[in-house]
């Protein structure tokens, strides 16, 4: 057990220094638009299950999905992540890849009341940009001058968060989820004469820095019936309810001209201009079924009106709403088994399809997913989790570009009891 704890600690601090690269993200032109790609609340164990987590409690994981079934974890619980994922996009004439490997997030729950009032904190990517594009054009209709412009972005919203629940009667819970939004957005746009008769070139090069700020809150319910048909089979239902809200913002533009040797002379057109940026409110609900410890069945459903954002200068880059739905199903052999380690272990399997809010050659982009994953018990209740997602986004036809990816997810479940008052010494 020692060895144990020790280990846990270790995998604990070299998860804390990892996120010095909170901001890596695989390459992928859909993270263009707006504040960039959003990530979803998921943990570990609701990603191996197609990402549902609306509806499905557990004893022995932090629900960051709906705080109102935080209730549910009587034991102080931390939980860490790592993510690694590979991405190829492909058009009629060009193709990428990329990949990346990144904290995903680090979340601590600590009953206040165990059983009545439990509370959590947690720190995760809100959205990320990693893009860039490059295309050639001829300058006044001559194929002898032309140039080539690179847009690039980078950066995110990172967001942290403090939840709590509470047991309201035998069937009823509610939560409240207090979300601090912050972090930086860099959009770069830069020229280069690629066929000229001129004998000194020079590129400009345009830098934007976005800094966002705010706070976002998430009220959030939960109903159950236990017993049903005096079977040990419990329905649970879960809506939560993301408030839109006007982001703090700052913008700053730079602007450098450069040649061959470097930078030549630079010049600061725009900064700290304070603005806001206007984020949609947005619903989730979801449903599940399980028997006791054995099982669980469970969808979501997700939809954002996207129809009220704004970016700073009072444009909505988006056409549409977003829309997501996920279900999912787990299945433990035998929780309790010491002949067969692998009963012991919790297997999930689920899927995804999602409706984008922007538009790509004026349609919508789809985003299908299959996951997979495993918990792997370390202790009597603690364990090591994976999830495996396959997916496509796009369609070469309708959005003239597509993207296959996977994403591997390793997470790390430490349960254990804190601030128990000693009654013998």
């Amino acid at each position: 057990m020692r060895l144990l704890k020790l280990t846990l600690l270790w995998l604990t601090g070299f998860l804390l220094v990892s996120s010095a690269v909170f901001g890596q993200a695989a390459r992928s032109p859909f993270s263009s638009f707006g504040l960039g790609e959003p990530f979803s609340n998921a943990l570990t164990q609701h990603m191996g299950m197609g990402g549902v987590g609306v509806s499905n409690p557990s004893y022995w994981y932090v629900n960051n999905m709906n705080p109102a079934m935080l209730p549910y974890n009587r034991l102080t619980t931390f939980q860490a992540s790592m993510i690694g994922e590979q991405r190829y996009q492909s058009s009629d004439t060009l193709s990428e890849r990329s990949g990346s490997g990144n904290l995903n997030y680090l979340v601590l729950a600590i009953p206040i009341m165990p059983g009545k009032w439990t509370s959590s904190i947690s720190l995760q990517p809100y959205t990320r940009l990693n893009y860039q594009t490059t295309y050639r054009q001829d300058i006044n209709g001559d194929p002898n001058n032309t140039y080539t412009t690179t847009e690039k972005g980078s950066g995110g919203v990172n967001q942290f968060t403090w939840s709590n629940g509470l047991t309201l009667n035998s069937w009823l819970s509610v939560g409240l989820k207090a979300t601090y939004l912050f972090s930086a957005i860099v959009r770069e746009n830069s020229n280069i004469l690629t066929k000229t008769n001129q004998a000194l070139l020079y590129s400009p090069n345009i830098t934007e820095r976005t800094f966002v700020t705010d706070f976002q809150f998430s009220p959030a319910i939960h109903i159950h019936k236990d017993s049903i048909s005096r079977k040990n089979y419990r329905i649970n239902f879960g809506l939560v309810y993301d408030f839109g809200t006007n982001l703090k913002s700052s913008f700053n533009q730079h602007i450098e001209r450069r040649n061959l040797t470097g930078i030549v002379d630079s010049l600061t057109t725009i900064k700290n201009y304070d603005g806001h940026v206007t984020i949609p409110s947005s619903m989730s609900a979801g449903i599940s079924l399980s028997k006791g410890y054995d099982w669980t069945v469970a969808i979501d459903g997700y939809y954002a009106n996207y129809s009220t954002f704004r970016d700073m200068a009072g444009i909505n880059p988006y056409a549409s709403n977003a829309w997501k739905v996920n279900a999912g199903f787990e299945i433990t052999p035998d929780q309790i088994s010491m002949s067969n380690y692998l009963k012991r272990l919790t297997y999930r399997t689920g899927v995804s399809i999602e409706n984008s809010a922007y538009l790509v050659n004026g349609n919508p982009v789809k985003d299908f997913g299959i996951t997979f994953g495993v918990s792997l018990p370390v202790s009597r209740i603690s364990s090591l989790d994976l999830a495996l997602k396959v997916g496509h986004k796009g369609d070469k036809t309708l959005n003239t570009i597509e993207e296959n990816y996977l994403k591997l997810y390793f997470g790390l479940t430490f349960n254990d009891q804190w601030f128990i008052k000693r009654r013998f010494d």
